[in-house]
């Protein structure tokens, strides 16, 4: 039985000339679960905003086609007679949190489509339980504004699964979860789905999602359908059309395609880890190739710049809302280092980070920037030497053009027109954004809102650059680009600090990590020996880096296989 009927769908904002989407074409089953794939900007939201009716009676646009949920014409139904078949977990969940607790969170949607008062609040601890928020009643009176950005995008999937609706739109569910609670999130939607809730899923991290996944749909940059098929024929048969397109594969295929198999077959290979691993134990493989040398640490020019310390961290504790975020943390980060930051969601990543740029100022005297004391510098000041990218761009957002937005660090430093003007189509076409130059930073996809928001904090060239989730909502080929610039950054001399829960992102580009877990440091060091370090990640609550977990399940009766953690160690010599 088809549940959603996409027919001919287009859509054009207000706020631009043109249409997204290209005349698209969709049907969902009951207890379908369906992955959407494209590149940044192709109409993947905007598709799911007129699943539920926000376009077009919510958001300014005209809708062309047809969208049938439930039998419901989208077009004839705003979103109060949608609510209770379609449920929706947005790109930036604090777009949809209005209330002052947990627990109200949660209760709110219950009560506006009167579900009976005795089943609200066990139905809403039930979920709070369900995705790691809370468990007792102390928890679930947390104030949201407390939380992690990890943690408020769990909040905003307890909201959908509590209603239990038909549909269940997930537009990037999992990009500021860590992989622990990535994994737990799609075993929980896993037993959703097969409870008959369709499930539309638009997501770039595909190692936990094909687990789940009935049929994929790539989008091209048009938001044409490209590609329709089960994940085998599409992610694996098909890998060679989503490189062109710019769409990230599992690692599994990605690893497989580095290793030389299934060359003629490659609709056969695996689509998990697992069954990679398994494949490979099967077969003899020659191990890591003697002598080859690490690409990484061949490198001399970030090494040799590395000499000094550029920010020092001395027994920072940094207390929000009544509880200690950050414990006695203290850390050098030196000139010219890559620097990644993990850990769980809550652990005080971004609060690290913050006080790192001088965005939340830390106590006197505990950071420092080249000597001088974060606590007491300007804002001039500091901007002139720290460039932020929040793990929300629309933080960061303070002028009504996209052009504007770039221009106004440069006009407040009092650089001159021309030399503005310069820089800033410099930053346009290095980031492709020069189509959107008179576009209002917020009518932006969230990929070329990110894209912006790294834009702004590079163009005016600072010595330690700070990102938060910088490829977040960002396809193959922009994630790909953003991160080859931050390694000729860091490799120009450049320091830059990431966080990050992408570790496999972390193991291909940093040089050095620091693992926080409960505000507290347990490790700062080269990447290789806390990647490796299994029980340090375990003590984190971590998983390790795919291609970690890959080798370690490989490595037994391979010894060289024990070191292997990065893509770029992967190679047909193996086998």
């Amino acid at each position: 039985m088809t549940l959603i009927e996409a027919e001919g769908v287009a859509v054009r904002y207000d706020t631009s000339d043109g249409w997204v989407g290209g005349g698209l074409d969709l049907d969902v089953s009951v207890g379908e679960v369906v992955l959407l794939l494209g590149p940044s900007g192709c109409g993947k939201s905007t598709l799911a905003l007129t699943l539920n009716g926000l376009v077009p009676h919510s958001v300014p646009a005209e809708l062309r086609g047809r969208v049938r949920v439930a039998g419901r014409d989208t077009a004839h139904h705003p979103p109060g007679r949608l609510c209770d078949v379609v449920g929706m977990v947005f790109q930036n969940p604090d777009a949809q949190i209005v209330c002052a607790t947990l627990l109200d969170e949660v209760c709110f949607g219950l009560e506006n489509l009167l579900t009976p008062r005795a089943e609200i609040e066990p139905r809403a601890m039930a979920v709070l339980a369900e995705v790691g928020l809370a468990d007792t009643s102390e928890l679930a009176l947390r104030d949201p504004t407390r939380l992690s950005g990890g943690e408020r995008q769990k909040l905003a999937l307890a909201c959908a699964l509590a209603t239990r609706p038909n549909v269940l739109v997930f537009d990037e569910p999992t990009a500021n979860l860590d992989p622990r609670s990535t994994r737990d999130f799609y075993h929980l939607l896993g037993r959703v789905a097969e409870h008959g809730t369709s499930v539309i899923l638009i997501e770039h991290d595909l190692d936990d999602a094909v687990v789940i996944a009935d049929r994929v749909v790539v989008l091209d940059a048009e938001g044409k359908v490209r590609l329709r098929g089960t994940p085998a024929e599409v992610l694996a048969g098909r890998a060679d059309e989503l490189d062109a397109l710019g769409v990230y594969g599992p690692t599994a295929v990605q690893a497989a395609r580095r290793l030389g198999l299934y060359g003629d077959a490659p609709r056969d290979a695996p689509l998990t880890l697992e069954g990679l691993a398994s494949v490979l134990r099967e077969e003899p493989v020659t191990d890591l190739s003697r002598g080859q040398v690490d690409e990484r640490d061949a490198q001399s020019s970030p090494t040799e710049i590395m000499a000094t310390t550029l920010v020092g961290v001395d027994d920072l504790t940094v207390r929000l809302g009544g509880a200690d975020v950050l414990r006695r943390v203290s850390l050098s980060v030196a000139r010219g280092a890559y620097l990644a930051v993990i850990g769980l969601n809550g652990a005080g990543k971004s609060t690290l980070a913050g006080c790192l740029a001088g965005v939340l100022r830390p106590p006197p005297g505990r950071v420092r920037i080249d000597g001088a004391d974060i606590s007491r510098l300007s804002a001039r000041e500091l901007s002139d030497r720290v460039g932020y990218v929040f793990q929300n761009p629309e933080h960061q957002f303070v002028t009504g053009s996209v052009a504007e937005e770039l221009a106004h660090g440069l006009f407040v430093r009092g650089l001159p027109g021309d030399e503005v003007t310069e820089r800033v189509a410099l930053m346009l076409e290095r980031f492709d954004l020069a189509r959107y130059k008179d576009v209002n930073p917020f009518m932006l996809s969230h990929g070329e809102k990110r894209r912006l928001s790294v834009a702004t904090a590079l163009i005016c060239g600072p010595e330690l650059l700070v990102l938060d989730e910088p490829t977040f909502g960002q396809d193959r080929a922009r994630a790909a680009e953003l991160l080859s610039l931050l390694d000729a950054l860091h490799t120009a001399g450049t320091t830059v600090i990431i966080v990050s829960h992408d570790l496999q992102l972390v193991a291909e580009h940093a040089t050095h990590v620091a693992v926080l877990a409960d505000g507290e440091l347990l490790a700062h060091a080269p990447v290789e020996g806390v990647l490796r370090d299994d029980a340090l990640l375990e003590r984190a609550g971590l998983l390790p880096p795919p291609v970690r977990r890959l080798a370690t399940a490989v490595a037994p009766g391979r010894p060289r296989w024990e070191t292997a953690f990065r893509l770029t160690d992967l190679s047909p010599r193996l086998r």
